[in-house]
């Protein structure tokens, strides 16, 4: 693979902007790692400091103040840096990106009246589930959608030479809110996250200096975006409803606190988490809202959670899901979560309804769980890590289904 370049095309590589961005991070250094050159051009400002972090090359454009993400200056510089790369990735859909490489693409060809030495590929990251067409908050987003993929994302999407997906379940999701959906090709490349460091006190030491309460008791973590997509509102009232019914029933088990961790505190949503967890009496003395967490806080926080817990109501990969069983937690998730059935065919978690009851139920099966059976799930959840989701598989996929396409004979 070596004379091999890929050009990675993302709206932003901000790590506070979450899912794409980590997922291009992973997918670039991996595949760095192997011998396989990477860079990536976004819409950042030139100077922040996040840019200077990364072992890859990134072209940062400017970033584009406007909802849209429209750059002035990167169909230019696509059409002038084409000739360099073998294969290019948009990441994600529904942004100028996505529009931006198809119609450098489109120019580059027209110009040289021949086919261009790259290849160009879509990563949607679940941009396509039926999800973002259904849910009652995104109505006039959902109607936007579909005039912008008459009028733009479907030719994006069809004329590209194909589309890669991180699971089965994204990929026939995909199929069903749209159409016209005729992609040239599919093929599931998979996403993995690197195994995590090693465990060390120092990582004790600085999560418990944010979270002291849980030093002495045991805890569940959520680790996302505060957001309604992410079910926070369900966890909290099952967990209400759990604290409550434990007091009726006068039950001695002791139920573990709660950790939600991540950015959005300070959204409309986030305040209002926040206000009901103050306003609880039973909760307020349960539940800690850390904020977001990294490095070694984060480790913290995994290494020393009961189980990981994430009843979001759309979850294309979930990245801190992956994380978690690879700290040898299991994860109790929700069904809307693409890789749900990995997870659960394998024994590394309980999954259940997107829903009150369900995410209830899922609390309360891990609560009743034996010492015995709560190890060895710990065990199944560090396997299906390894099987599924390690690097050593996702780079595999690229080499095969992919460069080796792309590499002339």
């Amino acid at each position: 693979m070596m004379g091999i370049k890929i050009l990675h095309v993302v709206n932003s590589m901000d790590p506070v902007q979450g899912g794409v961005c980590k997922a291009v991070q992973t997918i670039a250094t991996s595949l760095l790692q192997a011998g396989i050159d990477n860079e990536v051009v976004s819409l950042d400002d030139t100077n922040v400091n996040f840019l200077k972090e990364e072992p890859f090359k990134i072209h940062a454009l400017g970033s584009a103040n406007n909802p849209w993400g429209y750059n002035s200056e990167l169909v230019p510089w696509l059409r002038a840096n084409l000739v360099n790369y073998n294969v290019v990735v948009v990441h994600g859909l529904w942004l100028y990106i996505s529009y931006a490489v198809y119609k450098a693409f489109k120019s580059f060809q027209k110009q040289t009246n021949l086919e261009t030495i790259a290849k160009y590929y879509v990563m949607p990251h679940g941009m396509l589930d039926p999800y973002f067409q259904k849910a009652k908050e995104r109505r006039l987003k959902a109607i936007r959608n579909i005039l912008y993929w008459k009028l733009v994302e479907s030719k994006v999407v069809n004329n590209a030479n194909g589309l890669l997906f991180t699971c089965e379940e994204e990929q026939q999701l995909a199929k069903l809110p749209f159409k016209p959906y005729s992609p040239k090709s599919e093929t599931i490349v998979g996403l993995g996250v690197e195994q995590p460091p090693e465990y060390e006190k120092k990582m004790d030491t600085v999560f418990f200096k944010q979270c002291p309460d849980f030093k002495s008791r045991p805890f569940l973590l959520f680790l996302s975006r505060i957001h309604e997509k992410k079910g926070v509102d369900l966890l909290l009232n099952a967990y209400e409803f759990l604290i409550s019914k434990k007091d009726k029933l006068n039950v001695e088990i002791e139920l573990p606190g709660l950790v939600i961790a991540g950015p959005g505190l300070d959204s409309e949503y986030g305040k209002k988490m926040r206000k009901k967890v103050l306003e609880s009496s039973v909760l307020k003395h349960n539940v800690n809202f850390p904020g977001m967490l990294s490095g070694d806080v984060k480790w913290g926080a995994f290494y020393n959670c009961d189980a990981f817990v994430l009843p979001s109501h759309q979850e294309n990969f979930g990245i801190a899901i992956v994380e978690a069983m690879a700290c040898s937690k299991p994860v109790l998730i929700s069904n809307k979560i693409n890789i749900w059935k990995e997870i659960s065919d394998n024994g590394g978690g309980i999954v259940g309804d997107d829903s009150l009851s369900g995410t209830t139920n899922i609390i309360e099966k891990w609560l009743n769980f034996s010492s015995i059976k709560k190890k060895q799930m710990e065990k199944d959840a560090q396997k299906v890590y390894q099987t599924h989701f390690a690097l050593d598989a996702i780079i595999k996929n690229w080499k095969e289904k992919i460069l080796k396409r792309t590499v002339k004979k």
